[in-house]
Formats: C-alpha cells, structure tokens, sequence
C-alpha cells in the first residue's frame, strides 16, 4: 500500500489529525479512535464470525465490558485502569499485523482521560464482519459530485479569464498571496507545446507566435496544438500508463512478448485525437466486447466488422496486465488468480481512485472497503476471466484474415509445400544417385547389407547395421549434398528459394488481443479465506462498493446480453459514466490537472480514500469534474480552459508564493517540472531534424548493445547466440517513444533512467528524480552524443560559416529564446578551445585510409550541443 515514493504529507495523513494535536481538542470515538482501533484491532476483534476473547472494538458502547478476570476494556477517565491501554502498552496487542505506535497510543489514553467520548448514536447490534459509519459515507470523495460556482473575486489584481482562476485566486487570497505575474511568450509557447505535444516548439512557430499582434494569438497556438496528431501521441501515453501498457507479458522471468497489443497502443491514440467522449472511452475499454454483441465464439467474425473491430480492440484494456499463463509457472491457478488481481488493481486505480485490491485478503484496514466488496467487483469481471475455464494470451487473439485473404494464404502455402517436396526429391534423387557411385567401392559382400541399412530408419536400425555405416561412414550419402556435388546442392537451394519468395507475397496475418466471454452461465464467485483460492467461502454477485450504497446513488443491474454474455460489464462502465458515480469524474479530471500543473487537487490520484491527500481546491475539484460531464465528456475543451486560464500562464517565479506557500499547493505560480522521458527524447530528436514522424503500427524493436545498454535496433547475435551489438532500423528507431516496445523486463536505458515507469501492474503518478545516472548517462550515452552530433550538422548546414548564427539557432531551437551576449562569448570561447582540442588530437594520429577525414569544427560544435542538451535549461519547462 505504501510507497517509497510518496511525499512525506502522505505519510501524515496516515495518521488521525488528533495525533498532530491532541492535547488541543477535545477527542471522540468516531473521528480520533475508530480509524486506529480499525487499522489495527477490528479484524480480529469485530470482523470475523467469532470475536477474540469476547471483545468487540467497532463501537464505543461494546467497550463497557467487564473481562472474565474482572478487568474492564476501558474505564472512561482512568486510561492506566483500562485493560485495553495496558495490552497496547506491553506489546501483547495486537497479536498480528503493525503494532499501534507511540503516537497512537496517546490519542488512546487522552481519549479515555477525556471520559471515552463517542458523539453520534450506535446501533442496537451490530452483525459480525465490518461496519460502515455514516461518517464513512459522508467521506468528501464518496459524496455525490455537487455543482459548484466560481466565487466572486473583488477588484482582483490579475485578469480572470474563466472559473478556473477564480476558484484559485480565492484560495491565494485567503493566505494574502496572489498570482504571479503572466509567463512572458517565448516561456509560454515552449510550456504549451511541451506539455500538449511531447515536442519543442519549433523557430518558426516561436518567430509566428511572437509576430502575431492579435489579441487570441495564444488561443491560436493551443487550438493548434490541440488539433495537431502530436496531441494524441503524447496524451494517449498518460493513459497506457494508468492503463500499464506494456509489449511484453511479465509476470515470469521470461517476459514472454505480446506481438499484438500496440494495436491498444494505436487506438488510444486515435481517441485522444478524435476527442472520443470518456463515457465512450471508458464503456468500449471495459465492456467493447458487449458493446460489439460478441462472445468468445463469434469474436472472429465481429473482428472483421471496421464497425466492431475498434470495440474488440479497446478491452485489451483489461489484458494489460502481467500475464504468465501462456509461460511455464509453477502453479497455474495462483497464477490465473494473480492476473485477476493485478487487473483488478488497474481498473480500481485509474478509474476510482481506490486500493481496492488491499481489500483482497481482510477487509481494508482504513478505507470502508470489505473483502466481499472486492470479490463483488471481481464478479464483474470474473465471466471474462473465469480463472477455472482459463484461456492463455494465446487464446485471446484473433485473426484480422478475411475469407478471401485466408484461401489466399492457404492457397500459397499450398506451393509452397509442393515446390518444397519438389526440393526434397529433387535433394533425394541426386543423394541417391551418388549413394549409387559410393556403394559399389565397397567390397561386394557389403553392398547389399549396407543398402538395407540405409534405407532403414536410423532409431530402427540393428547394432550390425550401425556397425555397418560407421565404417563406411563416407558412403552413406543421405544427408550432406553440399559434401558431394556443390552444383547439386545449388539446384536444391535455388528451389528451396522460390518456395520462399513466394511465402512472402502471402498476405500478412494481423491479429487483435481481446477479452471476451464464454456463452452459458456465468460462473460463480466466492470470497477467498484470506485471498486464498484454495478457501472458498460464500458465493457473491456483482455489485458496487458499499459505502457508495446510499439514496443518492443507485448500484448498477447488469442484463444479459443477446450475443451470450452475462452484460455485467456494460452495466458496471455505462454505471460508471453515468454521471452519478462520485469518483470516475473526479479521478479524470484531478489526472488532467496533474498532467497540466505537475500536481493533482488530489496529490495522490491513485488513492482518494482516507490515506490519500485531501483535494486541496475541493469545490474547483467537483467544478472541473461537473463541467467536464456536461460538456459530454470531452476533454479537449476541458483541456483548453486549463491553459487558457491565468493559473497556467503564470510565471515559475514568485518569492512571495514560494516563501508562503513551497510546495505550490495554492498554485501562486507555475510550477517547475522536468522533461518526462519521452520527451526528453523526442524533443532531442527534432530538434535535431532526425525525429522520423510515421505513425501507428508495430513497436519498434529493442536491443542490447555490446555496452549492456537497452536502445532502439535489432539484436545482434554472435555465433553462441549471445547478444554482441545492435543493428539500425533503417530510421525506423528514431520514431517518438510511445512507439518503442515496452518491455517490463527490459526497459528502454535512456526512458528508464528519466524515470519511465515499470508496469507493475501500472503507474499511478510519476517519479521524478534526480540522480547521478542521469548526469551520466548525459556525458556518455551514445544516443545523446549521436543526436548532438546531429543537431551540429543541422546547425551548420542551416547557418553555415557563421558561429554566432549557429549559436543563437542552437539557443531558439533547444530554449525558445535568444541568447544573451554572454552567452554567446561563452558559447564563441568554448568553441575556439574545443576546435583547438580536437586538432590537437588529431594531429600526429594515423588514420585508416578509409576513415572519415577530422573535422574539428563539427566536433566542437557537437560538444557544444551536448552542453547545450544536458543543461537544466534544457531539461526543465518553466
């Protein structure tokens, strides 16, 4: 539950806010010692059927009991009489799990000091297993999505430009900071081209942007970006991480490959481009199969449907995670369940917000999530992934051949088998007729026991007849026509050759990887004794999470379906999109805003339960998320209020908000962030001009380099197959990054030093770190010394003869602004004391007659440009 990356506020809100400040408020059962008595005591005692020593802990009043030894569970306003304080105090309690700490254990003891207040009546009984407050159900994030108006902001300093800016402002004004004054426009264009596109903006659109005198010139520059196919790219790649889009299955050590899952890839990326509603996007992900009307019987034929194929492809959603059943594992079923699992923790995690999947085993220790909700949600999905009729990924792929393009193929392979039988007697015949002239050189009595050895099977042969051939070895003339008659072999080979030609003009087999049903009954669901699949217990059906269970918000009722599927997963996503579930809009939209502002409202957008960071603009959250929904679910102009608004075009400079207010959780300004991997990579490339733009399609191939290394390129393999070095694609390796293979167990060097994420099962929110491999891989990596080289040519191709031409093109094409004259004398000296390094060098080496002749000035140059690439001017958008 708990990760190493997460900042230190997260951990603190782990806590009650009573251990922050307990000896300054007054102490109640239900807000203070519930939460600590649920995280640590209530499984065992309240939870389960039978109650541990008699001793019920879910409410106040059930701690009124006298013990068998006379000792009471707690005695109000006597903390070191109650039996409970000493048990914590000594260790004894609890017996399993995370001991209560010091902390906790004083909110314990000043509560009952305080006479052991609850606040709200309890129920008259209670039956075993866990219990739902209504404190519980009134959880800001389990609360119906209410609409919200901007508040009215009195003679504001800065320009308000649409709600968003006004519910901002209101919260800086209430800590007496405001805005930071506006981005000037070379920071804005690079800022809003990085961040819609993944790419630098290029000199040309900066010198349009900056000619550009009318008053909607920066509205033109984001409804450009918006329409752009660069869009798609680089915000279908925020999704497949929620999504933990990977090539490869993972799981085993094997990280077997999935040739066909970047058509999930392509799909999501045309969707961001069209602006497919998320009500659409998210039913055809989760239920496409349904939508498509096909089980796994017809899915073959609904693939071959343009009008289907899209919806077969959008539920390799719920294929994404780690998968080792098509691999050999050593224990089949706990494999299918864990597959299960991981992809119920992707589904809970991009969708509502939840660590459902801590509910798995036991009830969850702090959210209102029982262990029968987690194996209701599991019902949804369990006829798709019926883990006792289980279907390995090679079982979930469908062909795209149409009928004409199979007889074809079956057609082809029909030569092909016919002109390599006409290879093989063609091989025979002239085997034998050597065989002929071979034989007769042995002595007589020998021919005719040595031709029926021959022409016996070699595992049927007698031990006299394999005596026989290997002292006449030379005879046998059965194998190695390429040892006898060279022109023969020739003759075989050329044969062989046309039956492979003509293989390749065989159409090429695509294939979709889908999640579809079985027709027949759905099958059953049991909770398992502690997520052990071996334990079944009672039977549950599919159904919404119980906190979620209130007037307000009706459950969803699944339908069976005409083609044959149970209809539980179109119910649950249409449910889900309905406008009504409290969480999908508000976990979307603290996503975008994350993906914007480099933070969430909600800074842990994988967890809005009570371990996650509260929203800190609560009503802009419910605003954001209102207003995507009746805007259709359409997020491009979601988009485009956020980086029209004066909150994004704020300046990354403000002492008075950074003093006030570091973290920026006010957003006084713009925060600083660091290139992703991607485009850190990417944006190398165009600006070098090398950048190859092709879309959609199979991944690019990976490879290790003889340097250990993982980069773009076809593995090179010496003779005992081991890896020794990496071949060119052609161009094809310098295509954007969300077209690399993912690998989970082979990641990308250069992506994974930046921080790209492992999908295990996913990633929730990015790491961004700063280490010494970084700086490093800057120096020495060949990709960047490569690139560098290459942005130089372009340079002094583009603006030859001319060093303070080259230098400020550098500095527009890499920063999107003009260099200051000192850095242009820098750059001049740095060049003339490179230039001179490099001659020296050189002179006096001898060259191989065919070697390139030195250039020193490129190389100086090229230098240059790595210094220019690795600077945090670079690496950081203001």
């Amino acid at each position: 539950m708990f990760s190493p990356a997460r900042p230190l506020a997260f951990f603190l809100t782990v806590i009650p806010p009573a251990l922050l400040r307990a000896e300054t408020r007054e102490l109640t059962f239900e807000r203070d010692v519930r939460p600590i008595l649920k995280a640590h005591c209530t499984q065992c005692h309240g939870e389960e059927e039978k109650l541990r020593g008699g001793v019920d802990l879910r409410l106040r009043r059930f701690m009124d009991k006298e013990l068998d030894g006379g000792e009471h569970v707690l005695v109000p306003g006597k903390p070191d009489d109650s039996e409970m304080v000493r048990l914590i105090r000594e260790g004894e309690m609890p017996k399993k799990g995370k001991k209560v700490s010091a902390a906790e254990l004083t909110v314990i003891e000043q509560w009952i000091a305080q006479g052991a207040k609850a606040t709200k009546p309890e129920p008259e009984s209670l039956a075993a297993g866990p219990f739902i407050t209504e404190d519980d159900r009134e959880f800001w994030a389990f609360k119906p999505v209410a609409p919200r108006s901007a508040p009215e902001i009195r003679n504001p300093k800065s320009e308000i430009r649409n709600p968003i800016d006004a519910f901002v402002l209101a919260k800086l004004r209430e800590q007496k900071l405001d805005f930071a004054p506006e981005a000037d426009r070379r920071t804005l264009i690079r800022r809003v081209t990085l961040d819609l596109t993944g790419l630098l903006p290029t000199p040309e659109e900066l010198d349009a942007f900056l000619a550009d005198k009318a008053p909607n010139a920066y509205e033109k520059i984001v409804d450009r970006l918006l329409a752009s196919s660069a869009y798609g790219e680089r915000w279908a790649r925020h999704w497949l991480d929620v999504a933990g889009y990977a090539d490869s299955n993972g799981f085993a050590e094997a990280d077997s490959v999935r040739l066909h899952a970047w058509r999930y890839r392509d799909y999501v990326i045309r969707a961001f481009n069209a602006d497919k509603p998320w009500s659409d996007f998210i039913v055809e992900q989760l239920a496409g199969d349904e939508l498509a009307g096909a089980t796994q019987a017809d899915t073959q034929q609904a693939v071959l449907d343009p009008k289907r194929r899209d919806d077969l492809i959008a539920t390799a959603f719920l294929r994404m995670a780690p998968d080792g059943t098509g691999d050999e594992v050593p224990d089949a079923k706990l494999a299918r369940n864990q597959v299960i699992a991981e992809e119920i923790k992707v589904v809970s995690s991009s969708l509502l917000g939840l660590t459902v999947g801590c509910a798995q085993c036991h009830d969850h220790r702090y959210d209102p999530i029982p262990q029968a909700d987690y194996y209701r949600l599991r019902a949804v999905f369990e006829p798709a992934f019926n883990w006792q009729a289980w279907r390995a990924p090679a079982q979930r792929l469908y062909s795209l051949y149409t009928p004409e393009e199979r007889a074809r193929a079956n057609e082809i392979e029909k030569q092909v088998g016919d002109i390599n039988r006409e290879a093989q007697a063609m091989s025979k015949k002239f085997l034998d007729e050597i065989f002929e002239k071979e034989v007769v050189k042995l002595p007589e009595e020998e021919r005719e026991p040595y031709r029926a050895a021959r022409a016996t099977a070699e595992k049927d042969r007698t031990p006299e007849q394999k005596a026989l051939i290997k002292k006449y070895p030379s005879a046998l003339a059965l194998y190695s026509l390429d040892l006898y008659d060279k022109d023969a072999q020739k003759k075989v080979v050329e044969k062989t050759a046309e039956g492979t030609k003509l293989r390749a003009t065989r159409p090429s087999e695509g294939m979709v990887m889908a999640l579809t049903e079985l027709k027949g009954p759905a099958p059953e669901t049991h909770l398992f004794n502690r997520g052990d699949h071996d334990q079944p217990k009672q039977t549950l059906t599919p159904g919404e999470l119980t906190v979620l269970a209130s007037p307000q918000i009706e459950p969803f009722k699944p339908e069976p379906q005409p083609s044959g599927s149970t209809g539980r997963r179109l119910a649950y996503a249409r449910w889900l999109t309905s406008g009504r579930h409290p969480l999908v809009a508000r976990v979307l939209v603290n996503r975008f805003w994350l993906h914007h502002f480099g933070r969430g409202i909600v800074n842990t957008p994988g967890d809005f339960g009570f371990l996650g960071e509260r929203p800190t603009h609560p009503e802009l959250l419910d605003w954001l998320a209102s207003e995507f929904m009746a805007g259709g679910w359409k997020l491009k102009p979601l988009q485009r209020l956020m980086v029209l608004s004066t909150v994004y075009r704020q300046s990354s400079r403000s002492d008075a908000s950074l003093k006030a207010d570091p973290d920026n959780k006010l957003y006084g300004r713009f925060k600083l962030q660091r290139l992703d991997a991607e485009a850190l990579r990417d944006s190398m490339l165009a600006a070098a001009g090398s950048l190859n733009r092709t879309t959609f399609g199979e991944p690019i191939a990976i490879a290790r380099d003889a340097g250990g290394r993982v980069i773009a390129g076809l593995q090179k393999l010496d003779t005992n197959r081991d890896p020794v070095g990496v071949e060119s694609l052609g161009g094809a390796e310098l295509r954007r990054s969300i077209y690399l293979q993912v690998r989970r167990k082979q990641p990308l060097t250069l992506l994974d030093t930046f921080d790209a994420p492992t999908m295990a099962p996913n990633c929730e929110a990015r790491n961004c770190t700063t280490v010494a491999p970084q700086s490093l891989l800057l120096m020495n990596d060949s990709f960047i010394l490569d690139t560098s080289r290459t942005l130089a040519t372009r340079l002094r191709n583009e603006v030859a003869g001319d060093a303070r031409g080259q230098i400020a093109k550098a500095w527009r094409t890499l920063y999107s602004q003009e260099p200051k004259e000192a850095d242009v004398l820098r750059a001049l000296a740095y060049l003339a004391e490179q230039t001179e390094a490099v001659r020296s060098y050189h002179h006096g080496i001898q060259h191989a007659e065919d070697a390139p002749a030195p250039d020193p000035q490129l190389d100086a140059l090229a230098s240059l440009c790595q210094v220019l690439v690795s600077s945090n001017r670079f690496l950081y958008v203001e």
